[in-house]
């Protein structure tokens, strides 16, 4: 009889699956309560690794050409697919699920980075404007990237919601620190297998697990951090973490927390998941005489 294997959960960070250097775990249980896995617990020290690790690989991800961020996010989509039944048997155990449902969550997550990467290289010229103004310049309003984003992921709907908050976020060229659910991370762990294969530059998408109540704050408050999306945090937890993001001077969003068939839904998906990661800057330029 051959001994069980048990799958060993790693953080993704930096482009490297990663324990916590704190050596700390926590146990997950699966639908019916028992236990399913070790998470590692990340600790502050990770949270800072993890920021440095973004911020040092915007610069090159935002200068690649839009078009390229297409082509690698829909190689994440390719990947997705591939991963299917592993990832089906995850959702099945962590969320008690049918296969069918499953599935449903494994086409709606494939659609999104589809969907965005498609507008890769079209929503600058939609969002883009040439301003009317009454003197001899001309004016022009271009979309650019806020920088690193820090998203606190919601528990309903693990991997859509997760595919829903990074592709809309990574697509203009920011990079994201993600703080996985605490009672459900190994479905976002998991996917970290789909993003090393996805020709995505290290440090791009940075996956945690954890304690928010430990993790969020210093989030919240980190000067690397540009935009803070608190779409996983209840309303009365916010309002600490937003003071600590405005001494900071970091964007505040709250993407709506949506139900798992919503999740699923083209409500999840829209021009409008993506302005929130983007800052617009307004060029002057004098005409000839």
């Amino acid at each position: 009889m051959r001994t069980t294997v048990r799958k060993t959960y790693k953080m993704w960070l930096g482009g490297q699956f990663v324990r916590s250097e704190s050596g700390r775990a926590y146990p997950v249980r699966n639908a019916q309560g028992e236990f399913w896995a070790n998470a590692p617990q990340a600790s502050r020290k990770d949270l800072r690794d993890a920021v440095q690790a973004a911020r040092s690989a915007q610069p090159s991800w935002a200068k690649r050409t839009a078009y390229n961020r297409g082509q690698i996010l829909y190689r994440v989509a390719e990947m997705l697919e591939t991963r299917r039944a592993a990832l089906r048997d995850e959702l099945c155990a962590v969320l008690g699920v049918l296969p069918s449902d499953a599935d449903a969550e494994i086409d709606a997550s494939i659609d999104r980075w589809v969907y965005y990467a498609g507008w890769s290289d079209k929503f600058g010229a939609v969002l883009s404007a040439v301003n009317p103004v009454a003197m001899p310049m001309h004016t022009f309003t271009v979309p650019e990237p806020m920088g690193v984003v820090g998203i606190a992921c919601p528990p309903e709907a693990p991997l859509a919601s997760l595919s829903s908050l990074l592709a809309p976020a990574i697509v203009s060229g920011n990079t994201v620190v993600a703080l996985l659910p605490e009672d459900a991370p190994t479905v976002g762990l998991a996917f970290a297998e789909v993003l090393a294969t996805a020709d995505l530059p290290a440090g791009v998408v940075n996956l945690l697990s954890g304690s928010p109540r430990e993790l969020l704050p210093h989030l919240a408050a980190h000067v690397g951090v540009d935009a803070l999306n608190l779409c996983g945090v209840t309303e009365p937890e916010r309002a600490p973490l937003e003071q600590a993001a405005a001494e900071t001077i970091t964007r505040l969003h709250h993407s709506p927390r949506l139900t798992p068939d919503e999740w699923h839904s083209d409500i999840a998906q829209g021009l409008h998941w993506l302005e929130p990661y983007l800052e617009f800057k307004t060029v002057w330029h004098p005409l000839g005489w």
